[in-house]
């Protein structure tokens, strides 16, 4: 048996969640990953899925012949892609949140020559957010602050033990910070829940608040906050006094955060929500430090935000039909352009909305034509017209990607791709020049 040498690759940010951890060790052998180390068991398995021996894995471009997936050269998958954008009345461009910010911005200018409409994942989870934001601002500061400062640690509306395995031992609670030798000894945990999740588990005090009764919680922290005397016994199934303790803890801590999830987002209110607890953030900075930091799901959908708006002046829900972008959520996001049906091909990158978007807006999107760039078989690609296989962000190419705090950080290559495959931004390269060529004939 002939021994393989072993390359270690150290400091890997891993493309999983918006946590971005940037301390794996990724051991490679004959372009083959043989170790992970320090990374979660979702980051790991990004990894091994690399490998030449998954069979999930699409190596070569298919199209829909009969019936069932083909496979077919790279030219003949990349002119029919072409024809189909540039014949469109009104494409859909659509994921963006699970690759670099050099091919998100490719996508921007691929949507403007289509005059297709164009959205990001952010418009199905913190979309929300971002509105609240636009209405409110946001008094946040960077994951390392927290980490080295915080010593109230609120999570609202968010299980990351699962959603982001490694935030709390990295950023949040049991991490020694600068300030903070002794880690979790010196922090107060705090979850606000419906549900006794594992990270309520692990909190040193869980507040069990009613479904979608967040926003009259935060009202209700703010009126204490400002001296107003509370009559009810409980409000959103909190106990007033929990709700008068909550707000000691809050003014006298040194530095607190409270991090929010999907709760507050996909719950009545929705951006109301969070502008609310926004407010709350803003008020708390009369007694203290006080700051707050959605979390963010995908490792780059803060970037495709980010992105969106440098180029465009909008951050998701961007319409390019009259030549210029128009932007308006719940006019111009993803699932109500499905739900009227008016759009008539999508070209759906690093995401899977098929298996994540409504029932009706997913039989709507299969009615017409669909372009899946994806690594892997999904659902979306399985049901798609055409599939064009890339290399894996942070695994076979570099990129850049921002933390769920805006932080930009530069991915990775740790292996070598399948021999032929392109990368997310080789493509939207490609298929710009394809459709200016065929829209000028």
């Amino acid at each position: 048996m002939v021994e393989r040498d072993i390359i270690t690759h150290t400091d890997v940010v891993c493309p999983f969640c918006g946590s971005l951890c940037d301390d794996l060790e990724v051991d490679v052998s004959d372009n083959k990953v043989v170790e992970v180390r320090n990374a979660c068991q979702i980051g790991t398995q990004i990894y091994f899925s690399s490998n030449p021996d998954n069979p999930d894995r699409y190596k070569k471009p298919m199209m829909r012949k009969n019936g069932g997936l083909v496979e077919v050269s790279w030219e003949e998958a990349l002119d029919r892609s072409a024809e189909l954008l540039a014949n469109a009345k009104r494409p859909l461009l659509y994921g963006w949140s699970s690759t670099e910010a050099e091919a998100i911005s490719r996508g921007i200018e691929l949507a403007e020559i289509t005059g297709g409409i164009l959205d990001n994942c952010s418009s199905i989870c913190h979309g929300p957010s971002i509105m609240a934001i636009q209405d409110a601002g946001i008094p946040a500061s960077t994951l390392g602050e927290y980490k080295n400062r915080a010593d109230l640690v609120i999570f609202w509306g968010c299980n990351p033990v699962h959603a982001h395995p490694r935030h709390l031992g990295r950023y949040s609670n049991f991490i020694r910070g600068y300030f903070k030798k002794d880690g979790r000894n010196d922090r107060y945990m705090v979850v606000i829940d419906p549900r006794k999740t594992h990270t309520a588990q692990l909190a040193d005090l869980h507040i069990q608040v009613n479904p979608s009764e967040d926003y009259e919680l935060f009202s209700a922290l703010r009126s204490i906050l400002r001296g107003v005397e509370v009559e009810e016994e409980s409000i959103s199934g909190v106990p007033i006094q929990q709700i008068r303790d909550l707000v000691e803890k809050m003014k006298n801590c040194n530095y607190g955060v409270i991090f929010f999830g999907l709760g507050l987002t996909h719950s009545l209110a929705h951006h109301r929500n969070v502008e609310n607890a926004i407010c709350l953030t803003r008020e708390l900075n009369d007694y203290t430090k006080f700051l707050i930091q959605p979390m963010r799901g995908h490792y780059n959908v803060a970037g495709s935000n980010i992105v969106f708006s440098w180029n465009t002046g909008y951050p998701l829900a961007i319409d390019f039909s009259r030549g210029y972008p128009r932007y308006n959520p719940g006019e111009y996001s993803t699932v109500p352009v499905l739900l009227r049906d008016e759009i008539d091909v999508s070209i759906i990158v690093a995401t899977d909305p098929v298996l994540n978007l409504p029932g009706p807006a997913v039989e709507n999107l299969l009615k017409h034509p669909v372009i899946s760039v994806e690594p892997h078989e999904t659902p979306t690609s399985a049901l798609a017209d055409i599939v064009l296989p890339v290399k894996i962000s942070g695994v076979e190419c570099e990129g850049t990607a921002y933390r769920m705090d805006n932080v930009p950080i530069r991915l990775r290559k740790v292996k070598d791709g399948p021999n032929g495959l392109l990368t997310d931004r080789e493509i939207m390269k490609i298929l710009i020049e394809k459709v200016k060529n065929l829209k000028n004939q």
